[in-house]
């Protein structure tokens, strides 16, 4: 397990990655994986996740994208000087993806957007690495 950070703006995003052997479909070469994302409000004022924006890549040479509002059906407030966390998960063909992207945010105090980068995180299936 990795964990990789960026921060944005006042707003830091880290990143943890877990294999999910129990889901795998060898058949279909579809192997899964969960993310934990650790959002922290470092930033004087109050802001809200209002969009996610994926990039995901794969072995198999296969990309997508995925938009959508807020983040496991929430678009939450973050306090300066705090956090909220989630865990959602992705499936991948091949062995090896790859994710990055952005969120949109909103600062409380003037409605003004901006962006966050997610930064990009590793998907390896274990049995790669040894």
């Amino acid at each position: 397990m990795d964990m990789v950070t960026a921060t944005t703006d006042g707003v830091k995003v880290s990143v943890e990655t877990f294999y999910q052997k129990d889901y795998a479909g060898m058949a279909t070469a579809e192997h899964v994986f969960a993310y934990r994302i650790t959002i922290e409000n470092k930033g004087p004022v109050p802001v809200r996740l209002l969009r996610r924006h994926w990039h995901i890549f794969d072995s198999s040479n296969d990309w997508r994208e995925v938009e959508g509002e807020g983040v496991v059906g929430e678009q939450p407030l973050i306090e300066p000087g705090g956090l909220h966390q989630y865990v959602s998960g992705c499936s991948i063909r091949g062995m090896a993806g790859k994710m990055f992207g952005t969120y949109t945010m909103e600062r409380a105090h003037d409605n003004e957007t901006f962006q966050v980068l997610i930064p990009e995180f590793r998907m390896i299936v274990p049995a790669v690495l040894n």
